[in-house]
């Protein structure tokens, strides 16, 4: 069958096929694989290395200085470093001895001689090798000339098996987090079959920025705000006043965040807004039965599932306002967008261009209802993945 994806030459085996056979000695694999890597995801390989270490902004074994409390130095070396994008780390594990293949006498002593690695993959010690690797990325980019600045992402490379991402796009010295998220940060190597993560993994090579989440929520502020700011201008327009109306919107953005953030069913009010499209008399009764139930918990009848509790307050008050087919075609168009990128604090940035500047004024110069959303989102994401956090915290701290 042919591949599905690129090759650096069609006459050799494919990347997947040719690195999942590669050994457990990071030092001589490790920079054939990222150069071969490099190929694949459609980016130049690293540059040679200069005796001015300032012109060294993408090459392999990149050198830096560690500054330590009795005043000494000591000297590192990033197996790649790329200015502006992100230090990487190269380990390399080994894979468990197949069971259904048993090795003959000479392999068995070949492998007898050979180094196992850092530990045998998915094993506790393969775990910690890869959290110290981590650890080491973290103290390269402390060791940077502050000139340079911090790049937005670290990356950990288990060579022939593995690419784990962790991003901190303020560059400014906060914690480098899974990235996209926690679970979905470690690209096995068939999953460079895919499209997607080799865009993804040329952005973080070229255009890291592309990555960053926060750019994401402007593009979707932006996008949604086109249709709020109709909507409210109709409901304003007409015997509502812009308090009410900002609530209710309030409502309707939550309740979109919530289902893309799997809170609620997912899909399941974008489903009921289409549903209702055609019969506008039902919106009311409708939604007004989702949202109290949304604030007591239960089974919804207009889901057709049970719904968690909200109990931040903003469900306390489940008043819809009445909407005809064209007002309820703009809610279905804002919840079509994809609100998990979305962070807490646009909802109020939404509310803000779609409510009339004159009745905004009104309400304040900036109606931003922040005490709305952290009463829903602390005790509902915020205060458990704190808990998860503490919980793990002396283990990985010590680890690291």
């Amino acid at each position: 069958m042919k591949s599905e994806y690129p090759t650096a030459n069609k006459e050799h085996p494919t990347f997947i096929d040719r690195w999942e056979r590669s050994g457990a000695a990071e030092r001589a694999n490790h920079q054939l694989f990222i150069s071969e890597l490099c190929d694949l995801i459609d980016v130049p390989r690293p540059d040679p290395s200069t005796p001015d270490n300032s012109q060294n902004a993408y090459v392999f074994e990149r050198a830096v200085t560690f500054h330590h409390g009795d005043g000494k130095t000591s000297s590192g070396f990033v197996d790649l470093y790329k200015r502006g994008c992100f230090v990487l780390e190269a380990k390399q594990g080994a894979d468990s001895p197949s069971t259904e293949e048993p090795l003959s006498a000479a392999a068995q002593e070949l492998k007898r001689k050979l180094k196992i690695g850092h530990g045998r993959r998915g094993s506790t010690a393969w775990d910690d090798a890869m959290i110290r690797a981590r650890g080491q990325a973290e103290q390269y980019i402390r060791a940077l000339p502050a000139e340079e600045g911090r790049p937005p992402f670290l990356v950990v490379v288990d060579v022939g098996h593995s690419i784990e991402l962790f991003s901190e796009f303020s560059c400014t010295g906060g914690a480098y987090i899974p990235f996209p998220a926690p679970g979905s940060h470690r690209l096995y190597l068939n999953d460079l079959q895919r499209s997607d993560i080799r865009e993804r993994l040329k952005a973080v090579w070229s255009d890291p920025s592309a990555l960053d989440p926060t750019r994401r929520s402007a593009r979707v502020t932006r996008e949604i705000a086109k249709q709020l700011a109709r909507l409210a201008l109709s409901l304003e327009g007409g015997d509502h006043d812009p308090k009410t109306v900002a609530a209710f919107l309030m409502r309707c953005l939550f309740t979109m965040f919530a289902e893309d953030v799997k809170l609620i069913m997912p899909g399941g009010f974008t489903r009921l807004l289409e549903s209702l499209r055609d019969t506008p008399d039902h919106f009311v009764p409708m939604v007004e039965e989702l949202w109290d139930r949304m604030n007591r918990g239960g089974f919804s009848t207009s889901l057709r599932t049970n719904v968690l509790q909200f109990n931040g307050g903003l469900f306390a008050e489940a008043t819809a306002l009445p909407l005809n087919r064209d007002q309820i075609q703009l809610l279905i168009e804002a919840a079509l967008s994809d609100w998990r990128d979305v962070e807490p604090a646009i909802f109020g940035t939404l509310l803000e261009r779609a409510l009339d500047p004159v009745e905004r004024h009104k309400l304040g110069a900036h109606y931003t209802p922040r005490a709305y959303v952290e009463r829903l989102v602390m005790p509902t994401i915020i205060n458990p993945v704190r808990a998860e956090w503490e919980a793990v915290r002396p283990f990985s701290s010590g680890m690291g």
